[in-house]
């Protein structure tokens, strides 16, 4: 739990990051990864295992595959940064870039699963990766327990919907506030017509919350719907200017499915928010020529109360 005392003497209230960054393949996504492949071991290393990803579970799916002994086969789009695909060829398990969007990555990885009888492990619809994400609520509630509102990101809503079962099962009181970006919302669009709904995927610099929500058996939309006080949408220059922010004013580097939770906290309307906050600094898989092209276009941040 790092404070984030740039943020703090913006807000008037203490303000704390859960620092995912730092978990072995810099994102929260290990967490659901290892609980998954640990609660099924034996079938997983009989055949194999199997999933489609963003990069950040595919990554962690197979750190965790590699320390258990455990081979990996992951289904990406060709909207995965390249940065990404590089990371997790590192890691040694199988990329087969496929399709146009996630969804289609998702159905070949199912198809994959259902011809060679792999363990399919959802980002999403895994019980036991949601499980394993919630640990993160377990822990902000163990250093914070009296914080009061919790800023999670949300894509198809493994994060969030793990965070949300634990948070609202043992502190009912505390504020939970999913965001996501304007391009390609699926989880924020579902939420608002009362049914999952597969919307264009379009680039983002919050690429790690691309994806669907699934259908109507979606494990993590009822939960994201029911236990989220509040769903919100930030913009593309909001992304890069919450990237920017944790850069410049914390020395921490975030990839836009963190940043937008420091972008969502840098609205004048955040300064309403009850504290003490936390937010989930959820990854740092970001191209560096990226970031640092927004460092430089966003120097005026560090000019007095931006």
């Amino acid at each position: 739990m790092l404070p984030f005392p740039s943020l703090s003497q913006r807000l008037h209230t203490p303000v704390y990051c859960k620092l995912d960054t730092v978990l072995p393949t810099g994102a929260f996504k290990v967490r659901g990864a290892v609980s998954s492949l640990t609660a099924q071991l034996e079938e997983a290393r009989d055949k194999g295992a199997v999933a489609f990803s963003t990069g950040n579970h595919g990554r962690a799916l197979a750190w965790a595959g590699a320390q258990l002994g455990v081979a990996v086969k992951i289904f990406m789009s060709p909207l995965v940064p390249s940065n990404k695909r590089q990371a997790l060829a590192a890691l040694g398990c199988d990329i087969i870039i496929t399709g146009q969007t996630q969804d289609d990555a998702e159905a070949e990885a199912l198809a994959c699963s259902e011809s060679t009888g792999a363990l399919y492990v959802s980002p999403a619809h895994d019980p036991y990766v949601l499980a394993g994400q919630g640990t993160a609520t377990a822990e902000i509630f163990d250093k914070l327990p009296d914080v009061a509102t919790l800023i999670i990101p949300v894509s198809a809503g493994g994060l969030g919907a793990g965070m949300a079962t634990y948070a609202k099962a043992v502190r009912p009181q505390t504020k939970l506030i999913g965001v996501t970006m304007e391009n390609g919302a699926a989880m924020y669009e579902s939420v608002k017509v009362g049914r999952p709904v597969q919307i264009q995927e379009v680039p983002s610099l919050a690429d790690s919350l691309g994806g669907g929500v699934g259908g109507e058996t979606s494990l993590t939309f009822p939960i994201v719907r029911d236990l989220f006080d509040d769903l919100i949408l930030l913009s593309e220059e909001e992304i890069a200017r919450g990237m920017a922010w944790a850069l410049l004013h914390e020395r921490q580097v975030f990839e836009g499915a963190a940043g937008i939770c420091v972008g969502l906290l840098l609205r004048e309307s955040a300064k309403t928010l009850p504290g003490p906050i936390a937010f989930m600094g959820c990854g740092m898989n970001v191209d560096m020529s990226v970031l640092l092209k927004i460092a430089q276009e966003h120097q005026y941040l560090l000019e007095g109360d931006q």
